[in-house]
């Protein structure tokens, strides 16, 4: 290697390392948290998804090389995994947008400047910090993700007898899953306030001196300036429901891992399928997202 050419990698490692040199050690602790606690976990599933996992008589496991028939059975044999993932994602093309929407409502709300608000930020992000664990567990255990007024006012008979049964099925849904996108609302809001708050002030005081709108305003200036913020959003949503731990493609995996007939193998199988399939929708919606900025720039 020339003298020219090792002092042009160096010097592309410095510019690298300045530009993104900070960005490396915040995820330092994270890459030294998956290497230890996650990175074993993944690849001994992916291992597990090849193999027909049996329990012996004395407490061990077997393990017998099957290749792709597992992911075979899932697709052509599973009479209950594929009509749950589908109706799965029925449900996201509804949920997502109704969430995107609220955030930005709530967002916009609470953008303003007004007494109190810093408190009103803290009640939205408060479901946030409490769905860890034991106490989401909990909470949806005792049916805290239902919306008892359909049934007890008779708001379902109602939607019934006015719509098509299309139509009153889809609001039907949307409304029992009120609390579910209430809840997962409080990161989104988040971000669309700090995407508010990148737009300067004085943008806002030219358009208002040369006589626009709040709503005008709203659509020329504030929504193109926070389209990315709004991809961001819809990323981390869709991640966020895909990984909820009650949603119903998660419940039928841990099933099949503790059933006798099924068993390890078969239930990694299943969560990679969903992993893939998963990476495959993030990556369309990621090239639509550059193309879109790329045009916005060209």
């Amino acid at each position: 290697m020339s003298a020219n050419a090792r002092r042009h990698r160096k010097a592309r490692w410095h510019y690298m390392w300045r530009s993104r040199g900070t960005a490396y050690l915040f995820m330092l602790p994270w890459m030294i948290g998956f290497c230890a606690f996650m990175a074993f976990p993944i690849g001994w599933s992916l291992y597990l998804s090849f193999q027909k996992v049996k329990l012996t008589g004395g407490g061990l496991f077997s393990y017998e090389f099957v290749g792709l028939q597992n992911f075979k059975d899932a697709l052509f044999k599973d009479n209950v995994y594929p009509i749950e993932l589908i109706s799965f994602f029925q449900q996201m093309i509804l949920m997502v947008p109704v969430i995107l929407i609220f955030s930005l409502l709530v967002a916009v709300m609470l953008n303003q400047n007004f007494k109190g608000r810093f408190i009103y930020r803290a009640i939205f992000f408060l479901p946030v910090i409490f769905s860890t664990g034991q106490v989401l567990t909990e909470l949806f255990q005792q049916g805290a993700g239902n919306v008892p007024f359909l049934s007890q006012y008779g708001a379902d008979a109602f939607i019934k007898e006015n719509f098509s049964p299309a139509m009153a099925a889809t609001i039907t849904e949307l409304l029992g899953m009120t609390i579910l996108i209430l809840w997962s609302s409080g990161v989104q809001i988040l971000i669309f306030i700090a995407g508010f708050q990148t737009i300067s002030k004085s943008i806002y005081e030219a358009v208002r001196i040369d006589g626009a709108s709040p709503w005008t305003s709203f659509w020329k200036i504030t929504l193109p300036g926070i389209k990315p913020f709004i991809g961001l959003n819809l990323l981390y949503t869709m991640v966020d429901l895909f990984t909820f731990p009650f949603n119903p493609v998660m419940e039928q995996i841990k099933l099949n891992m503790f059933n006798v007939s099924t068993g390890y193998g078969y239930a990694s199988a299943l969560a990679w399928f969903y992993f893939l399939l998963i990476i495959v929708l993030i990556l369309i919606i990621l090239w639509f997202l550059n193309r879109s900025s790329r045009e916005r720039r060209g």
